[in-house]
């Protein structure tokens, strides 16, 4: 059974790091991932993605302070998410890619920045 969970979110003062993790299970090949974020009020925007053979794409709100990445022989995703801003403030999903399958996380991980 395949499942997709992400973690790594919390609470984090302005200008402050922190790393999200996506990882599956029950998958036979992690080929890619896309993280997504919403927060109140406001529609589910891709962030940023990564998939095998291609570079990372970035949205230009978070392109120099965010970095994708993966680790295939972990099925694990990451979001690296440095100087940190209250606009960043979301809740964040991910979206991991097996072949030509897109299997999305559950319940997302939580980022508030704050002071």
């Amino acid at each position: 059974q395949v499942h997709v969970e992400e973690s790594g979110g919390g609470l984090v003062q302005p200008g402050g790091s922190l790393r999200l993790s996506c990882t599956a299970s029950g998958i036979r090949w992690f080929s890619g991932v896309a993280w997504y974020r919403q927060a109140p009020g406001k529609q589910r925007e891709q962030v940023a993605s990564l998939y095998s053979g291609r570079s990372a794409v970035y949205a230009d709100s978070v392109a120099g302070r965010f970095t994708i990445s993966k680790d295939s022989a972990k099925n694990t995703g990451y979001l690296e998410m440095n100087n940190l801003k209250p606009e960043d403030t979301a809740r964040y999903y991910c979206r991991v890619k097996e072949y030509s399958n897109f299997i999305d996380g559950g319940q997302g991980t939580q980022v508030t920045v704050s002071s």
